[in-house]
């Protein structure tokens, strides 16, 4: 058999690279294994060290990480586009959400907003500044601790608007996605995929990028609520 292919990524690929790995296993005969763990605990684990071949994260996270030399130059890619989704708990009452002053009342009516520690939820902090609800929501924001799905804090009560990637968020029993933000307030990440430096076989990992690239492959991804990327 050939050697395995091990990968690092964040919590909001995590079901679509399982899927992937198990057709990649049957259709190419290449063994893939993904740890996946919060965007920035697998930050963390490649400055560290970690030895694997592939990283799959937030362009932003991986674009800071091949600028310290973690990873093999020219070997970056974008994969796919995730959407923000707003969601509430099963049975709680559904806010509308069709316009920006839509989602300033549900953000106003929320008693406790749930927000995560990757590129979303800083985009979602942004936002609530730019919206100028920054000094009026500050006492309402609860942050899910790394690697935590956001919305278990809805199904715990712990919060009663929550944000999250919608691959995330999607599968969650309990769970109500409400839909995308709209208009401008709109929050799109791209997360892309590059060989490690630490990679003891990189010509190999560069193929499975090839294949993680496929139209194949993006077609799993559309099933967990992604997009093709820009361009």
């Amino acid at each position: 058999m050939d050697q395995q292919i091990c990968g690092l990524s964040s919590m909001a690929t995590r079901l679509i690279l399982a899927d992937l790995s198990k057709h990649i296993r049957l259709a190419h005969g290449i063994p893939v294994r993904f740890e996946s763990a919060g965007g920035v605990e697998i930050a963390r684990r490649v400055r560290e060290g970690a030895e694997a071949d592939v990283l799959v994260l937030a362009d932003g996270a991986l674009a800071k990480l091949e600028s310290e030399g973690h990873l093999v130059r020219d070997t970056v890619r974008p994969l796919w586009i995730s959407q923000v989704v707003a969601a509430v708990s099963e049975g709680s009452p559904v806010p509308a959400l069709g316009s920006e002053s839509d989602l300033q009342a549900a953000l106003l009516a929320a008693k406790k907003i749930a927000y995560s520690t990757g590129p979303s939820g800083t985009a979602l902090v942004d936002l609530i500044a730019r919206l100028d609800l920054a000094d009026t929501l500050r006492n309402r924001l609860v942050q899910a601790p790394p690697g935590v799905p956001v919305g278990s804090l809805l199904t715990s009560g712990e919060a009663d608007l929550a944000f999250q990637q919608n691959s995330e968020l999607m599968d969650l029993s309990g769970v109500v996605i409400i839909g995308p933000l709209p208009g401008n307030t709109a929050i799109n990440s791209t997360f892309s995929a590059g060989v490690l430096a630490s990679s003891t076989q990189p010509r190999r990992a560069c193929e499975f990028l090839d294949i993680l690239g496929s139209d194949a492959a993006l077609k799993t991804a559309r099933a967990r609520g992604m997009r093709a990327p820009l361009g």
